[in-house]
């Protein structure tokens, strides 16, 4: 049983990891740097950039040692620490599993490109009105949903049990 929910574990990180390269893979070979391609009026957006640094660009200016350990060493042993804790604890939810399993995918997807690019691909844009989002791709989907079914895995296990009273 812990083998082949270890095996269940393994395939969605992996499943991230090929839905995040593959789409930043599509985008490299058919989408200009910086072309824009409107998908649903200027709503959602298509381009082509390239982020030497982190979540929004932080970082992008560092030297390259620095960005390096910051950026790919750090991260690679944040996420080999918790896939042995995802692996390894016994009572974790599912929940909480199937989160961490989308933020160690979306986190290893950036840092393939950061490791063997320099850089990691972004292509994504959302605008609402005023409202509107930094370009990112699909390992930051990943994480972010990720983080999201992680943050309710804790909100239901604090969560107490609604009772049934019984009626006399």
């Amino acid at each position: 049983m812990k083998l082949i929910r270890n095996l269940i574990l393994l395939l969605t990180v992996l499943v991230n990891v090929g839905c995040d390269q593959i789409s930043k893979n599509i985008v490299r070979r058919h989408i200009s740097y910086d072309e824009n391609i409107s998908v649903v009026r200027h709503h959602f957006t298509l381009t082509n950039v390239e982020n030497k640094g982190a979540f929004l660009s932080l970082g992008n200016d560092l030297p390259s040692p620095f960005r390096e350990i910051l950026l790919v060493v750090f991260p690679i042993i944040a996420l080999l620490t918790g896939l042995i804790f995802i692996f390894l604890k016994r009572d974790l939810s599912p929940l909480f599993r199937l989160g961490a399993c989308c933020v160690i995918g979306g986190g290893i997807g950036n840092i393939i490109d950061r490791a063997f690019r320099g850089s990691v691909t972004d292509f994504l844009h959302l605008k609402f009105g005023m409202l509107q989002t930094g370009i990112f791709n699909m390992a930051d989907v990943s994480i972010m949903l990720g983080t999201f079914l992680v943050m309710y895995s804790f909100y239901l296990e604090r969560t107490p049990t609604s009772k049934v009273s019984s009626r006399h």
